[in-house]
């Protein structure tokens, strides 16, 4: 866990400027990372962003060999009843229409709207992956300074209470019923650890830290990585995530897990 005080971490949120211009060096070294089966992908963005918040992202896994699409439910204002059901009908669509699950990818409060959606529409969900998401607003305990800010700059005065205080939030403390992965950082200024992880069955359910800042999460080198390997995985045979290969010595030193020499 970070020693680092929740303002301070808030301030080094600028870093993200850094964290693009290492992802647009690390294009080559991305370039190697696993290809998938063409199934469809699903991006979510983050509070307060839209869809062009996830173009690198989108441009990214479109490389990798995904049918990507975004919301296009322009800038995400927090989460609410009307859009968790456009979310998940969605989601429905487009496995009606490629006759093949979907991956679900949020960043953020899109992180929320995917887990949700995988709940209620498991039949329909492949994977899904969150990036440093509030999970676990508890609505009986005060939601981080970072959080509390964002909702009160773009949205309601009256901040997050929306969001904690849905029926829906008790239920979805625990991972959905399709495999899970968790990415968090202990350097991010927003969400902390405690609200972006979940707790659940290593045979499904993973939290995988990496290194950098909430902002950056979505064109994070090392995020766009694990992503890549995650949504990589055969159908019905997922495992947690260990880097494998020659970048392998590159991400044991981050901190990330090895598989077994």
């Amino acid at each position: 866990m970070s020693a680092l005080p929740r303002p301070l971490l808030t301030l080094l949120e600028a870093r993200a400027g850094l964290e693009m211009a290492e992802m647009l060096a690390c294009l080559p070294w991305l370039s190697r990372a696993p290809k998938g089966d063409g199934h469809p992908v699903l991006l979510l963005p983050g509070f307060g962003a839209g869809d062009v918040s996830l173009e690198p992202l989108r441009a990214f896994l479109k490389s990798r060999n995904y049918h990507v699409e975004t919301w296009g439910l322009g800038r995400n204002l927090g989460f609410s009843r009307k859009f968790s059901n456009v979310v998940e009908q969605k989601v429905r669509y487009m496995h009606h229409r490629h006759r093949r699950k979907v991956s679900l990818i949020g960043w953020s409060l899109g992180g929320v709207f995917a887990f949700y959606a995988a709940h209620v529409a498991p039949e329909c969900v492949r994977c899904v992956i969150s990036l440093g998401s509030p999970l676990r607003l508890d609505p009986d305990s005060r939601p981080p300074p970072g959080v509390t800010a964002m909702y009160r700059a773009l949205s309601a005065p009256t901040g997050p209470v929306a969001h904690q205080a849905r029926a829906r939030s008790r239920s979805m403390r625990a991972p959905p019923p399709v495999p899970s992965t968790c990415v968090y950082s202990e350097f991010d200024g927003f969400v902390p650890p405690e609200q972006s992880t979940l707790e659940g069955d290593p045979a499904d359910h993973e939290n995988v830290r990496v290194p950098g800042s909430h902002v950056g999460l979505g064109f994070n080198s090392i995020v766009m990585w694990v992503i890549a390997d995650r949504l990589a995985q055969h159908e019905g045979h997922w495992q947690p995530f260990r880097a494998t290969g020659a970048v392998a010595p590159v991400l044991k030193v981050l901190g990330l897990p090895a598989a077994p020499p």
